[in-house]
């Protein structure tokens, strides 16, 4: 990359960047804030595709943590109004739910986005397996939620 490189660079691709450094970087006091911040970006594609970012990193970090409820709280009311984030931030609480073996609701994971189903399929649930290797939206969702029952021995 040449010095000047980034003086070409579209400006957008510039901030996703900085905002992506500054997710990393941020203390849990003012997340929120920075959150809030990016999502007001004239560029609300860029800005959604770097909070995802964050919340897959953070929820990833935090879904075993009793920390989660809190976190996931403030990051629901600031992504209110953020259809996809809304719905990724639900699916991180379903996706923990099924992995720490809470109660879940067998329609929530199948009218799951692929992503989540995935996601899942890849764990070690037993009942979340079953009901992938059965009926996932997909062969490939399927296709890994039976090898994860093999790999569990339940399959």
């Amino acid at each position: 990359m040449h010095a000047d490189d980034s003086a070409r660079e579209p400006a957008e691709h510039v901030r996703f960047a900085a905002y992506l450094v500054e997710l990393e970087q941020v203390a849990d006091a003012d997340e929120s804030a920075l959150v809030g911040g990016i999502l007001a970006d004239p560029d609300p594609v860029m800005a959604g595709a770097a909070v995802v970012r964050h919340l897959d990193r953070r929820a990833a970090e935090l879904f075993p943590a009793p920390l989660w409820e809190e976190w996931a709280g403030a990051m629901a009311r600031v992504v209110t109004g953020h259809p996809f984030l809304v719905r990724r931030l639900r699916e991180w609480s379903l996706f923990r739910a099924i992995a720490l073996r809470l109660p879940w609701n067998r329609a929530d994971l199948l009218g799951a986005s692929d992503w989540l189903q995935l996601k899942t399929a890849d764990g070690t649930n037993p009942e979340a397996l079953q009901v992938l290797a059965e009926s996932g939206r997909t062969k490939r969702i399927r296709h890994a939620a039976r090898t994860g029952l093999g790999r569990l021995g339940t399959g």
